[in-house]
């Protein structure tokens, strides 16, 4: 649930990740619950993975805490870095990417919309 950036963060996750697509979204339209044009729901898939998400027409309290991360499984050194990198730029490195006793590569990160990310090397 964002605040009007649903279509950005789909759209920068849809660059990330092969195989991933946006594949619906509905707005709202003049004189509806939420402004006009924003996000009312959408479906995207990640590698795969389908996501469903709104720009919430309601202000809420609350925002995306990493209680709950996206875990995502890399196949491959130059993937898991990539994308690191990328979901860093704006958010925050929660455990740095390196070797640790669960995995040989592993990092944790809030992205720029606060979305929580764990992501593994396979």
């Amino acid at each position: 649930m964002f605040e009007g950036q649903a279509e950005e963060a789909m759209n920068f996750y849809v660059s990330l990740f092969d195989d991933s697509e946006i594949t619906k979204i509905t707005r709202y339209g003049a004189n509806e619950g939420g402004a006009e044009g924003s996000v009312m729901k959408a479906e995207f898939s990640l590698n795969g993975q389908r996501f469903l998400c709104i720009d919430s027409s309601v202000k809420h309290e609350f925002t995306f805490t990493p209680s709950i991360s996206m875990y995502v499984t890399c196949e491959t050194e130059e993937e898991i870095d990539r994308v690191f990198q990328k979901l860093s730029e704006g958010g925050q490195v929660l455990m740095p990417l390196g070797s640790y006793p669960f995995s040989r590569k592993f990092g944790w990160t809030s992205d720029k919309f606060g979305v929580s990310w764990q992501l593994t090397l396979a």
